[in-house]
């Protein structure tokens, strides 16, 4: 990671006020970028597993809450970002650009498996989980960023199309009597086969990876989809051209993904193919408002709170979930009878039950680590550190 400062003639009031970052991309995609990493933080920390309000829930199996929009719509950021990105080495495949490609993904999937899955260190790693959320940022970045760099346009939306057809008749035609089922799919019997019932995750009480290998593929659509949009931004000459043409396209994909749940349920575990169209469809619409609003109206001054988390994601994002791995693993405080506790459990109940109740104080946990974050990358945006990962 490095950290790169901003030009020094920037006014005071707003450090990036004549920043080249802010002009390589819209305020809007910043904007957009940090309420989903606010609302990423958000569904991470909540005080207790057990009181968590229904919207903040991810779906149990099949169906979406709106807590299942936020990963997809990360990837679809960083999807409308690569196109600007990109812009620099003409979107074609240079070394340059497979070099920052492969350093990315390298660095990111290390910083998830080895940093975040390996944490506390000292353990046994014959039980290390290979996956992770970071690793799926990782591989779907990498492989939506060679099919970006590699094809035209239309050849991508023809690979993509492809690739969630493909991945639809996998899954159907090697799930058994139950292809779509947590014990009977496809992924993770390609996990369970490829990294070994040890490395992958349990949380679903019995070993699948929501983030596995084979449901990376059409993860990587999502990044594509982003890709798409933000070359759909470029390409029009009037922006209200571009919001209606995003609105268009959001809405239909979204109506796709509804028509596909009926034959290929809407699954984020699974990454089904009508996920990815059905999240794809509402992150393009969410985007589309974005930019009429900020960029084509000029409302952009309460977007400045957005801007702040969305100007060091990634490291945002890592640094919250490293502070909730420390105060699990390594902070102890007392619960009485002589015996000890998590620093996460202690807070919890000790400051935030107190203050609010179980419900509620799980729920107030939670926004005082968004609020918390936020004065992190305030302090970074002031100093203007911008960490790229």
């Amino acid at each position: 990671m490095a950290s790169a400062p901003a030009t020094a003639s920037a006014p005071a009031s707003d450090p990036l006020a004549d920043s080249p970052l802010l002009k390589k991309r819209f305020v809007a995609l910043d904007a957009f970028r940090g309420l989903t990493i606010a609302g990423m933080i958000l569904v991470n920390t909540p005080g207790s597993w057990s009181y968590v309000y229904a919207p903040l829930r991810h779906s149990e199996w099949h169906g979406a809450t709106p807590t299942d929009l936020v990963f997809p719509f990360f990837l679809f950021i960083v999807g409308a970002a690569m196109w600007f990105s990109f812009a620099k080495y003409d979107h074609r495949p240079t070394p340059a650009a497979l070099k920052k490609t492969a350093r990315r993904v390298v660095i990111i999937f290390a910083i998830g498996m080895l940093v975040l899955n390996g944490f506390p260190y000292v353990r046994d790693y014959s039980t290390l989980r290979i996956m992770g959320v970071l690793q799926r940022i990782a591989l779907a970045y990498g492989l939506g960023a060679l099919l970006c760099l590699y094809l035209k346009p239309k050849q991508l939306v023809v690979a993509a199309a492809g690739i969630l057809v493909g991945y639809w008749l996998l899954l159907w035609g090697f799930g058994g009597a139950d292809p779509y089922g947590l014990e009977t799919n496809l992924p993770r019997r390609v996990d369970l086969f490829v990294f070994g019932e040890n490395h992958v995750y349990k949380g679903f009480g019995v070993p699948f990876d929501p983030e596995g290998l084979l449901s990376t593929l059409p993860a990587a659509v999502t990044v594509v989809l982003g890709y798409l949009t933000g070359r759909l931004i470029h390409s029009e000459a009037r922006l209200e051209d571009a919001v209606l043409k995003m609105l268009l396209a959001g809405t239909a994909l979204i109506f796709g993904g509804l028509v596909w749940d009926l034959a290929f349920p809407i699954n984020k575990p699974l990454w089904t193919s009508s996920y990815v169209l059905y999240t794809g469809g509402i992150a393009m619409v969410c985007l589309a408002w974005f930019v009429w609003l900020i960029d084509v109206k000029g409302y952009k001054a309460w977007t400045h709170p957005l801007r702040v988390f969305g100007m060091n994601p990634l490291f945002v994002y890592v640094l919250s979930i490293f502070w909730v791995l420390v105060l699990i693993y390594w902070v102890r405080a007392p619960a009485g009878g002589g015996e000890t506790t998590s620093g996460y459990g202690w807070l919890y109940r000790n400051v935030f039950v107190a203050l609010a109740g179980p419900m509620n104080g799980s729920l107030l946990f939670a926004l005082a680590h968004v609020v918390l974050f936020w004065f992190v990358a305030w302090v970074l945006y002031r100093r203007r550190i911008f960490i790229k990962i």
